[in-house]
C-alpha cells in the first residue's frame, strides 16, 4: 500500500480511538484472509466511525477485495477532498468492473457538482468506455453556465488530452476559447492524434 496508506492513517490517527487504530492498521498490513475478513467486518458493523471505514475500505481495495466497493464509492463522493483521493486511488487499484460506472453517476451529478474532482479523474485513470464520453458531457455543462467550478474543468480538459480520443475535439475547441482553460485545451488538443 505504502505512502499512501501512510498518508491515510496519519490523517486519521489524530481522531481515531487508539487500541481500534492499532488493531485495524495491524490487520491491514497483515493481508491474510483472516485479516480481510475482519476488515470487511468493520465496513458492514453499525455505528463504526468514518476513519475506522476509512482505513478498512483503503486496505481492502489496495489488496482487490471488491466488499470494499461500496464504501470507497461513498468515500469517493464525500466532502473531504482527501478522503475523496485516497478513495479514487483505492478504486483505481480494487479494479472492479463497476467502478466507471459509478464515478461516471458521481461525476455528472448536477447537484454535487463541486465533487465530481475526484471521480473525474479516475475516470481518466481507467480509461474505461464510460470515460471519453462522461468527460465530454461534464465540459460541455461546465462550459455551457458560469464557470464556477475551474478545477473540475481544469481536470475534465486534461483527461481528455490524456485519453487522447477525437470526440473530445469540439469541446476542446471550446474550452480554447476561455481563458483560464485555453492552455490546458491547447495543449489537450495536441495530444489528440490528426
Amino acid at each position: 500500500m505504502g505512502d499512501a496508506f501512510r498518508a491515510l492513517i496519519d490523517r486519521v490517527r489524530p481522531e481515531a480511538e487508539p487500541v481500534e487504530y492499532a488493531r485495524l492498521v495491524t490487520l491491514a498490513r497483515q493481508r491474510s484472509t483472516e485479516a480481510r475478513d475482519q476488515l470487511a467486518a468493520v465496513l458492514v458493523e453499525t455505528e463504526r466511525p468514518l476513519w475506522a471505514r476509512e482505513i478498512a475500505a483503503f486496505a481492502l481495495g489496495s489488496a482487490g477485495d471488491r466488499r470494499a466497493f461500496e464504501t470507497l464509492i461513498f468515500m469517493l463522493n464525500y466532502r473531504d477532498p482527501v478522503c475523496c483521493a485516497s478513495a479514487a486511488q483505492a478504486l483505481e487499484r480494487l479494479r472492479d468492473p463497476r467502478t466507471a460506472k459509478a464515478a461516471a453517476a458521481l461525476a455528472t451529478n448536477e447537484l454535487r457538482t463541486a465533487y465530481a474532482l475526484y471521480p473525474v479523474r479516475l475516470l481518466t485513470a481507467l480509461r474505461a468506455p464510460e470515460s471519453v464520453p462522461t468527460l465530454i458531457n461534464v465540459l460541455q455543462r461546465l462550459l455551457i453556465g458560469p464557470l464556477h467550478y475551474w478545477p473540475i474543468a481544469e481536470a475534465c480538459v486534461v483527461g481528455l488530452g490524456a485519453l487522447g480520443d477525437k470526440r473530445a475535439i469540439p469541446v476542446l475547441d471550446a474550452a480554447a476559447e476561455h481563458h483560464r482553460l485555453s492552455p490546458s485545451a491547447k495543449a489537450a488538443l495536441a495530444r489528440i492524434p490528426a
